[in-house]
């Protein structure tokens, strides 16, 4: 008896479910669906615009474009740059932002990405008021004897948690987020540097570095992004911003 009864309630059950039918997933609302953030290229691939030399002017013959490449030809090198090179940096200027691009470097090589650059007569280079995102090869450059000045470190101020860099000639992802003063670097998908500009524990930090007796190095709040002719060959690609 016990038997029957519950092939009755089992079969009950199934029928209440078939009447019922499956559950409806519940869907998020439009205010919780979180929008798809804008990246703005930084480079098209196949020209420089939005580019130019700082100092300005076109930019250097010795920076060129191949496969969707921006790449430093250092054949004609001139002291530690390159002739007809020099420094190149974006027209526009940020202050909150998010910036990703992918760079590999020539063994032996040196160069780096500059921001929160302030362009002007008084400052004959990028690195006399931006902050430097160190590119180099490692293994090959007497650069990277020196603590604080490996890729992917905050060029002469913090050194990286972890090293994550590629071999010379592989590409590496890099990224710079900064908002409201709290910058990261992240290297091949890793947060490797983090501080907080523009407070005394920055200014402490830059006090101790060569950048001291440079008046305006760190101090803007806002500025252009450069990249770095240092003589060396180094190929940048897939450059791309977002505005935060």
């Amino acid at each position: 008896m016990k038997t029957k009864i519950i092939a009755l309630l089992a079969s009950a059950a199934i029928g209440m479910a078939f009447i019922q039918g499956p559950k409806e997933e519940k869907k998020p609302s439009a205010s919780q669906e979180k929008p798809v953030a804008d990246w703005t290229p930084l480079f098209d691939g196949k020209t420089f615009a939005g580019w130019s030399k700082y100092g300005g002017g076109a930019v250097g013959k010795a920076w060129k474009i191949e496969n969707g490449e921006l790449y430093l030809d250092a054949t004609n090198k001139a002291g530690w740059q390159t002739g007809d090179g020099g420094d190149i940096v974006t027209n526009e200027e940020y202050e909150n932002f998010h910036f990703k691009y992918e760079w590999k470097i020539a063994p032996n090589g040196n160069s780096g990405v500059i921001f929160l650059v302030h362009e002007a007569k008084e400052y004959p280079y990028p690195w006399q008021t931006g902050p430097e995102m160190q590119v180099l090869d490692n293994a090959g450059h007497p650069d990277a004897k020196i603590i604080s000045h490996r890729a992917g470190d905050l060029y002469d101020l913090i050194v990286s948690s972890q090293e994550t860099v590629k071999p010379a000639g592989e590409w590496n992802q890099a990224e710079i987020r900064i908002n409201q003063g709290k910058l990261d670097f992240f290297l091949n998908g890793v947060n490797i540097v983090s501080t907080q500009l523009f407070t005394p524990e920055w200014e402490a930090l830059i006090a101790k570095s060569k950048f001291k007796s440079m008046p305006g190095f760190g101090k803007f709040k806002k500025g252009k992004i450069a990249l770095q002719d240092h003589g060396d060959v180094v190929h940048y690609r897939n450059l791309m911003i977002k505005k935060l």
